[in-house]
């Protein structure tokens, strides 16, 4: 942990083994054992039950956990994980609305000290504290300063610039039900454009509290996503360009 001009300490979990989705969690609520290796287990063993390699995990038992561990996780938190559509401008999010960010990354795989020739997925954490976002990645020696709202902003249109990163806002139910976690004119011209209609009620219920952002932090871009249930059709109809996010 490190403490920012002797304000609370920024809780940073440190990478054990291959549960950087446990880490992940922790680090976004800020508590240590917010969820345990068992707990995560046991969600992997209700979506895949009385089955002898469950998918949802490594067939190790090291970790290695996939989206929708981490999606039913935060469920029992109140929150929601919604899949963001890389193609559009991270300017459209309102991040007043948004509790944190979880960005899926390539990594490679060491075996101690020993580098191995395996590709695996990596969970990072990034989210706001104390008027800042920070890099909350476990593989690093302690949290990286990002900035301010509008340096985040260019921060995920540098990271979603990969094509095998990939972006999920982490946000309370209400809030992702109403779709507040974009701007309200973003959301107006989709919803227009789909359903000829907008709604613009906000309520904000996760155990993820984010800190106050200026709504003029971000200007106008289009914008849309897709909620994380519809991720696996999405997924599966882009043939080659299909990502494993476990």
């Amino acid at each position: 942990m490190i403490d920012m001009n002797s304000k609370t300490p920024i809780y940073h979990e440190k990478q054990v083994k291959e549960l950087c989705a446990l880490h992940a969690l922790n680090n976004l609520f800020q508590m240590r054992n917010t969820f345990s290796k068992s707990e995560l287990d046991t969600i992997c063993s209700r979506l895949s039950p009385n089955v002898w390699i469950n998918p949802h995990r490594s067939m190790l038992g090291l970790g290695n956990y996939d989206i929708n561990v981490i999606m039913a996780a935060l469920q029992k938190k109140g929150c929601e994980a919604v899949w963001f559509d890389k193609r559009k401008d991270p300017g459209c999010l309102d991040l007043s609305n948004i509790c944190g960010f979880i960005l899926n990354v390539p990594s490679d795989y060491k075996l101690g000290f020993v580098m191995l020739p395996l590709r695996r997925r990596h969970w990072i954490t990034i989210r706001q504290i104390q008027g800042n976002f920070y890099n909350l990645d476990s593989k690093l020696d302690s949290p990286t300063l990002i900035g301010r709202s509008s340096d985040l902003i260019s921060y995920l249109k540098e990271q979603l610039e990969c094509k095998e990163k990939e972006l999920f806002v982490v946000v309370s139910k209400e809030v992702e039900e109403k779709q507040l976690w974009m701007h309200q004119y973003a959301l107006q011209n989709h919803r227009l454009q789909d359903y000829g209609h907008t709604n613009t009620v906000h309520q904000n219920h996760c155990d993820i509290t984010p800190d106050s952002i200026s709504s003029n932090d971000c200007r106008s871009r289009d914008g849309e996503s897709v909620k994380l249930n519809e991720v696996t059709n999405y997924v599966a109809s882009k043939e080659n360009n299909v990502i494993d996010l476990s």
